[in-house]
């Protein structure tokens, strides 16, 4: 199958309408697993989620699914199953469920606007904390926890490794790495490099025109000044999103590559189910 590159609407995320509408072009049955919607107990309300377990008796490790910017949608839901299927009990929570459901927005600008920008950094913390709280609660390693996102996601993972102790490793895909600062991002991953609390596999793409090589080489750069374990990947012929397979964006070789590599990243870092 050709996937062709389209170019992004907007200098920050690839394009976010028609693609959105295809079927994935992976996918992954729930067999030999327990996959459903769910809802987690939080603070200020019922935070939806799907999760995905291997049907079989645990513990088994933990790692949050960090959503794109569209939200928690069938892509992300199947990245939960190919985890499930790896052994994890794998969880990802639709973080802008206060706010909105981007399942409205065709417009990418509109999105960004309307629903991702109400969306503070704090509260996704909390409500990645309280996942990793109900996976332990339903036979989940409590021990050994992991962190993966895409895109938005991918931003969330650093500052996540900077903001939970408990967390073993993160795999971040393609996520801006700084940016204006607010009230509601009031830091980025090249301002957490030094504080990070478990390592993190940075997989990027050398043509993604969101994510200048330059600021790329900043954040390897300062991980080796404070001695990281963290690692930082470019894949030099990838776009943004290459491992989107809904998306034109998609690139099976770097997809796969990275897959891989998330694979070994966990079981190096005691993740291994």
């Amino acid at each position: 199958m050709s996937h062709s590159q389209q170019p992004p609407s907007s200098p920050t995320y690839a394009a976010a309408a028609e693609p959105l509408q295809r079927a994935t072009l992976i996918h992954t049955d729930s067999t030999g697993l327990v996959a459903s919607e769910m809802q987690i107990p939080t603070s200020t309300g019922l935070l939806p989620a799907y999760r995905a377990v291997p049907d079989r008796a645990g513990p088994h490790p933990i790692v949050l699914v960090v959503q794109e910017i569209f939200g928690l949608h069938e892509h992300i839901r199947d990245v939960t199953r190919r985890l499930a299927k790896l052994g994890y009990l794998a969880i990802a929570p639709a973080l802008y469920f206060r706010q909105g459901d981007p399942a409205q927005y065709t417009d990418i600008d509109e999105l960004r606007e309307k629903i991702v920008s109400k969306v503070p950094d704090e509260q996704v913390m909390a409500d990645l904390d309280a996942t990793y709280a109900w996976a332990r609660e339903q036979g989940g390693d409590p021990a050994r926890l992991g962190v993966t996102g895409f895109c938005w996601g991918g931003r969330i993972v650093w500052l996540y490794a900077a903001h939970q102790p408990k967390l073993k490793a993160g795999v971040a895909w393609y996520g801006k790495l700084t940016g204006p600062k607010s009230a509601m991002q009031p830091r980025h991953p090249l301002d957490v490099a030094g504080q990070l609390k478990a390592p993190v596999l940075g997989l990027y793409g050398g043509q993604d025109p969101s994510i200048p090589l330059e600021q790329v080489e900043e954040l390897r750069k300062s991980l080796r000044q404070v001695n990281s374990a963290s690692q930082v990947l470019v894949y030099p012929g990838a776009p943004h999103a290459f491992y989107a397979d809904y998306r034109p964006s998609y690139r099976a070789e770097a997809a796969e590559d990275g897959w891989q590599r998330l694979k070994t990243w966990f079981a190096q870092h005691g993740l291994r189910p």
